[in-house]
């Protein structure tokens, strides 16, 4: 293992050192059979990073404080950082209809800025044919609830919102979200699935190792997911957002992170702003987004009133369960992460009711809950979940067949026994 540190080795009292922070990275990774994995922590203006493993799981490169890993949707942050910074600068209007702002007939009035940044927009999750075009995909699109109701996490908004930038500012999205914050925020660009891109990884099974997997993303979906990027490359992001001056004004950041109303991302977040999640409430609540490739894992936190930033990166599925033991562990060593919510406390178990079982929809993807022995499973495109155990909450975990262990997954909507819809991983899918 390697660490690299920024000024102080230490932050005083129930502050972690760069070696305790080195010791459990490494400890989680070797339990979760993650290759490679990093972890940056900014506090008081110091930044400590920490890495440990390898690249490639083949090759043995070790990770370095340079390895850039396939970020997955905090891409996201970063394109709407870009719409947030041209709308500082009043070339755009969030609540203008994106029709009109790229001149294009056939968009409904509905989908604005605003409602993409929040996943707001009523638009399925992911294009039905990812190689056509994005305003065809988005005038074909069969909406999973009225724009403006409800939040349903949706790449192709922001495949949308990557075509309002190049309208907007003349150039391709790679060169907006470079020139506007990628390089004034010192982040060397680079893309999944690039030469200089960390490869993910499959979980190891058995005394198997990780296999290692090719990233594969559409054209179309670089704006949701396309970066690459080392934890320290988190922390700079992170940084934008605590008020680095510069690039968004006060008033056009706190309207980037105000959580929006309509905006309730059950089993992602707490809340919902305009590009990035909001976790914890109150005076605990902490800014961020979650990010996952092809075989990678990444996670950034910011915490604005602390002026704290914290980010991951794990070459390997299995970094989310790094993670997840990670934010505990941090908690011990003086960094306050929120901790994940999911459901009611003192929800209890309760029988799937017939009504609820059938087939759910958002765009191409179909999530069938059925019958199965004495209890249901959950079915998404083929691919069985089983054990799936309804609370009286109307939540649902499932077994992960992976790991074997009881996972949160969703809930559903409506009357018990009458459910108009289920919204797993932040995704609305509505009854067939």
């Amino acid at each position: 293992m390697q660490s690299v540190l920024d000024g102080s080795n230490a932050w005083g009292d129930r502050r972690a050192t760069a070696q305790e922070l080195h010791a459990t990275l490494g400890r989680l990774a070797l339990r979760h059979r993650v290759p490679g994995a990093q972890l940056a922590v900014l506090r008081d203006g110091e930044t400590v990073m920490v890495q440990t493993g390898v690249e490639h799981q083949d090759r043995g490169e070790p990770m370095s404080a340079a390895s850039a890993v396939p970020a997955g949707s905090i891409t996201k942050v970063a394109t709407a950082t870009v719409v947030m910074a041209l709308v500082a600068d009043d070339d755009l209007e969030l609540d203008q209809p994106v029709g009109e702002v790229m001149g294009t007939p056939g968009l409904v009035d509905s989908l604005t800025p605003r409602r993409l940044l929040s996943h707001t927009g009523g638009l399925p999750s992911d294009p039905a044919d990812a190689t056509g075009g994005c305003l065809r995909e988005v005038r074909n699109a069969v909406p999973v609830c009225p724009a403006g109701t409800a939040f349903s996490y949706s790449n192709l908004g922001y495949a949308l919102a990557g075509s309002v930038i190049e309208a907007v500012t003349g150039m391709t999205w790679r060169e907006a979200v470079e020139a506007i914050v990628l390089r004034p925020s010192k982040i060397e660009p680079v893309y999944a699935g690039s030469a200089r891109s960390v490869p993910g990884h499959a979980r190891a099974t058995g005394p198997s190792e990780a296999r290692p997997v090719e990233q594969v993303l559409p054209a179309m979906l670089e704006p949701a997911g396309a970066l690459a990027l080392s934890a320290r490359d988190l922390v700079e992001l992170g940084r934008i957002h605590l008020g680095k001056p510069g690039l968004l004004d006060v008033v056009t950041a706190a309207d980037m992170h105000q959580p929006v109303p309509e905006a309730d991302p059950f089993g992602l977040a707490d809340g919902w702003g305009l590009g990035i999640a909001c976790f914890g409430e109150g005076d605990d609540r902490w800014l961020g987004h979650d990010g996952t490739a092809d075989g990678t894992s990444c996670h950034l936190r910011i915490d604005q009133a602390g002026a704290c930033v914290v980010a991951c990166t794990a070459n390997s599925v299995a970094g989310t369960d790094l993670w997840h033991d990670l934010v505990g562990e941090l908690r011990e060593l003086g960094v306050d992460l929120p901790a994940p919510s999911f459901g009611t406390a003192g929800a209890r178990p309760v029988p799937v009711p017939d009504g609820d079982c059938g087939t759910y929809r958002n765009g191409a993807i179909d999530y069938t809950v059925r019958a199965e022995g004495d209890g249901a499973a959950l079915v998404v495109d083929g691919e069985v979940y089983p054990e799936l155990e309804l609370s009286d909450d109307a939540t649902f975990t499932v077994r992960d067949p992976a790991t074997g262990r009881a996972t949160p997954c969703g809930r559903f909507r409506g009357a018990p026994g009458a459910a108009t819809a289920v919204e797993i991983g932040g995704r609305l899918a509505r009854r067939c």
